[in-house]
């Protein structure tokens, strides 16, 4: 994987020029952070796997509800990464489209 930690999520679809380069991600991934900064490390992908955001937060800032988890996001292809190990694609294009097919991209998980 290419790791891109950019947290810059794209409200309604356009960048900052105006245009539209915002593409949808799904949660893929939630694992905890094994150092002792206590993070909460989630990750997003594409539907097709190619393509991931990565976001890390503070374990204390998942109470009340300004930090909800939501099942998928519109980020700026800049904030993406590449995922270049064929099964970890295959295992996010896979839950992508599991969490796609179950879940509105608004919905809290």
């Amino acid at each position: 994987m290419t790791s891109n930690e950019s947290d810059s999520t794209v409200e309604g679809g356009e960048s900052a020029d105006g245009e539209d380069d915002a593409v949808r991600v799904w949660l893929v991934e939630r694992t905890y952070g094994d150092d002792e900064l206590n993070l909460v490390i989630l990750v997003y992908a594409t539907e097709d796997g190619h393509r991931y955001h990565r976001r890390e937060r503070a374990l204390t800032s998942f109470t009340g509800p300004a930090r909800e988890t939501k099942a998928g996001l519109s980020v700026s292809t800049d904030a993406l990464g590449t995922i270049d190990d064929p099964a970890t694609r295959e295992r996010y294009a896979e839950e992508a489209s599991r969490m796609a097919d179950r879940h509105d991209p608004d919905d809290n998980v």
